[in-house]
């Protein structure tokens, strides 16, 4: 610069310039300079381009350098790069004192270079950028592809395992099962299942909460997976675990998982304040391995849950075949019910009431029978208790009233009397609103006169029967209805009840006629004999017909005859037959 002020005589001040130039570039772009510091940095640049105005030999390395300083001190906007030629064309020799044709030709030199310069340096910071970004995609690709394969895993150790207890779900503990079976030796490995359902678990949920109810899930699978670490446990949903016991030598191997697993559970747990006081019933099964289906056994131990907890819970049961084919059929029977009656599968059958004086038909009791069209003829007691679980029993009671009502509405009086028809009458009947309506209403459609109809009701049911189902017998008797007591003697054998209600007639067990069966001279015999006489006497006190059931033979009928038995139902008088053969009796 002495040089330069010596050749123009005027004094340097790149101070004064790299104030007006700060002023020129300040808000084309973003900076991140102060005032000052941009001042500075201009400053140097200044000074840079004042040496290279007068430096011999002439380079144009230094505005190049200048150029690419400014894009990296971020004043890269076109207009930052045209306000800085703009200044230093107009303003630097003269702020510097620099004159003379010389200086302004490397002056408009230098500021080519310095626009290559910027030019160079935009570029290549716009490739780096370029770069950096495309970096920056490769990476968050990655990351996204890194973060979907974590995910999906997660997905996977979340779809096979439950999230409450960490133990395995029913889907892991199905495909482990599945993969045993597989892997065994055929012939020769046997394998068993534990299925562990907690007693009374709704009652936690219902009356404590469920988080106390969660919490109690997950003790008790910590429990579990403590005392049985040697085999797979898994929470198969709800309140029910599984155990999976491989290589097992007998059923005995699994009976002592189970009785494990069920000490375990037992042991009291303190729950947010709650002493808990907790049991399980578990069901087993072990067979050997061949043959053996991995849904099967799972079932077949998920049946034997259900024998354990009808048993009286807080125990085991072994799955039994004989018996898991017996409830198959009886829920296959259950199913088939209602729309076998409304197909008309069932009919009725009657069975004679025989009077011990005379031989004569009294009545005959209605014997619903259903005609199944795959199984034959199958037996009242095979599906009328099914009826009763299901609450069919109201509907099929009904049918079998109307149709014993129809049908004896059409017997004419042989030489006597008109018999009466017997139905009975079930817990659940008894109970219906609307039954003496429903009577009397059968008995106006069908002209079956109301001293024709008997109503039969067990012994146990009139002894729990509340005030109202009482009013409507007492109702229906005053219509005329017969009221009888069916297998008196099984139940609660206290006449003294029955003065307080409409009863007409009592049928005795068929349990007390059997001892009759053997001579008069045997003990037990005369023992038997002895009772009946008892009940006889007594049930006439009261006004009451007797009727014995199950008679069937000739020294039967005579003995209850000779005691004072008023009639008998049994084979010896007939079996149950159609409404035909009725008619050919009373003919």
């Amino acid at each position: 610069m002495a040089e330069a002020d010596e050749r123009s005589g005027a004094p340097s001040c790149p101070t004064t310039f790299a104030r007006a130039w700060a002023r020129a570039v300040a808000g084309t772009s973003y900076l991140p300079l102060s005032r000052p510091q941009l001042e500075a940095f201009l400053h140097r640049l200044t000074e840079h381009l004042a040496a290279a105005l007068v430096a011999e030999p002439f380079d144009l390395r230094a505005g190049t350098r200048v150029g690419a300083e400014l894009v990296v001190a971020h004043i890269a906007a076109p207009e930052g790069l045209g306000r800085t030629i703009e200044v230093i064309q107009l303003r630097l020799l003269r702020d510097l004192g620099l004159v003379g044709a010389d200086v302004e030709d490397r002056l408009a030199r230098l500021l080519g270079a310095v626009a290559t310069g910027f030019a160079h340096a935009l570029r290549d910071r716009t490739l780096d950028e370029q770069e950096m970004i495309r970096r920056a995609a490769l990476q968050a690709r990655e990351q996204a592809e890194l973060e979907l394969r974590h995910s999906e895993a997660r997905f996977r150790h979340q779809a096979v395992h439950d999230p409450l207890t960490d133990l395995p779900n029913r889907k892991l503990f199905a495909e482990r099962l599945a993969a045993a079976i597989d892997a065994a030796a055929p012939g020769s490995e046997r394998i068993g299942v534990c299925i562990l359902d907690l007693d009374r678990f709704k009652v936690i949920n219902d009356s404590l909460s469920h988080r106390v109810g969660d919490l109690l899930l997950a003790t008790v699978a910590r429990r579990l997976r403590r005392a049985l670490g040697g085999h797979l446990v898994a929470r198969l949903g709800g309140d029910k675990f599984g155990i999976l016991v491989e290589r097992t030598g007998s059923t005995d191997d699994v009976v002592l998982v189970a009785e494990t697993a069920l000490a375990a559970v037992h042991e009291p747990v303190r729950i947010e304040g709650h002493e808990l006081s907790v049991s399980a019933s578990a069901g087993i099964v072990e067979r050997p391995v061949g043959g053996a289906c991995a849904g099967d056994l799972i079932q077949a131990a998920d049946s034997s849950v259900h024998w354990a907890k009808a048993a009286g819970r807080a125990r085991w049961a072994l799955f039994d075949p004989e018996r898991n084919r017996a409830e198959l059929a009886r829920h296959a029977l259950s199913a088939a019910l209602p729309a076998a009656l409304d197909r008309g599968e069932f009919f009725l059958d009657y069975q004679p009431l025989t009077s011990l004086r005379d031989g004569t038909v009294l009545g005959v009791e209605a014997l619903v029978r259903w005609r199944h069209p795959e199984l034959g003829l199958i037996r009242p007691d095979s599906f009328i208790g099914l009826a009763e679980e299901t609450g069919l029993i109201v509907r099929l009671g009904g049918w079998v009233l109307a149709e014993a009502c129809r049908q004896a509405g059409q017997w004419p009086a042989g030489s006597g009397p008109a018999p009466f028809v017997s139905v009975n009458l079930a817990v659940r009947q008894l109970h219906t609103p609307g039954l003496v309506r429903q009577v009397r209403d059968l008995l106006d459609q069908t002209g079956l006169p109301p001293q024709r109809l008997q109503l039969e009701i067990t012994e146990s049911t009139m002894m729990t029967t509340t005030e109202e189902p009482a009013r409507a017998l007492r109702t229906l008797a005053d219509l005329g209805v017969r009221i009888a007591i069916d297998d008196f003697g099984t139940g609660y054998s206290n006449l003294a009840y029955l003065r307080h209600l409409p009863v007409t007639e009592l049928k005795v067990a068929g349990s007390f006629v059997t001892g009759l069966r053997s001579p008069a001279d045997d003990p037990a015999s005369r023992t038997d004999e002895q009772i009946l006489a008892s009940l006889v006497a007594m049930a006439h006190a009261l006004d009451l017909t007797v009727t014995a059931e199950g008679v069937e033979t000739a020294d039967q009928a005579e003995r209850l005859r000779a005691i004072g038995c008023d009639a008998g139902q049994g084979w010896h008088f007939g079996r149950p037959g159609p409404p035909e053969r009725v008619l050919e009796r009373i003919a």
